[in-house]
């Protein structure tokens, strides 16, 4: 865990001037890849022949979607990554053959994943929404931005999350 976190923290999605990037807690890794009914042999990592470090890592995990009104099981593709100096390597896309494969090996056709640029002719695409739980501290590190005519204040009252709140899928995190 310790060496997906140092990958992820060095070498995952950032912004253009190199200065933002997601950083995920060790604990949060844990959940995000060991939900109900994960499939071990859909966590693949690449490791350096010399040093023997992780230097390349690929996830699925199952996840039951609705699709049209039918339930259809699918991989949720996540947290690809190599490391910076590998990059031009093409190590990604062989990542993404072998999580197809190994996610093929277990009757699972279809897959959702995010991407940072437009893949040519995607059969569906979908919108989501951020919700800024910590506006200030997003804006203090340059994440986001506070938007014309609204006032710190008031983008926190918007940003407000109600603790009672419930959305049915959500999951509470456990040891």
């Amino acid at each position: 865990m310790l060496e997906l976190y140092n990958l992820l923290k060095g070498h995952y999605v950032e912004d253009t001037d190199g200065e933002f990037r997601f950083e995920y807690s060790m604990p949060f890794l844990r959940w995000a890849l060991n939900p109900p009914e994960y499939q071990k042999d859909w966590i693949i990592g690449i490791r350096a022949e010399g040093n023997n470090k992780l230097c390349a890592f690929i996830s699925g995990i199952p996840v039951h979607m609705t699709v049209q009104g039918s339930s259809v099981m699918m991989a949720e593709i996540n947290f690809l990554c190599s490391h910076k100096n590998l990059r031009d390597k093409r190590i990604a896309p062989t990542l993404i053959k072998e999580i197809t494969r190994r996610v093929n090996l277990c009757d699972v056709w279809q897959a959702v994943y995010t991407a940072g640029k437009t893949l040519p002719t995607p059969f569906a695409t979908a919108q989501y929404w951020h919700r800024n739980l910590n506006p200030k501290k997003l804006i203090e590190v340059g994440f986001s931005y506070l938007p014309a005519g609204k006032s710190l204040t008031n983008l926190t009252k918007m940003c407000k999350f109600k603790q009672d709140s419930f959305v049915d899928g959500f999951r509470e995190m456990q040891e």
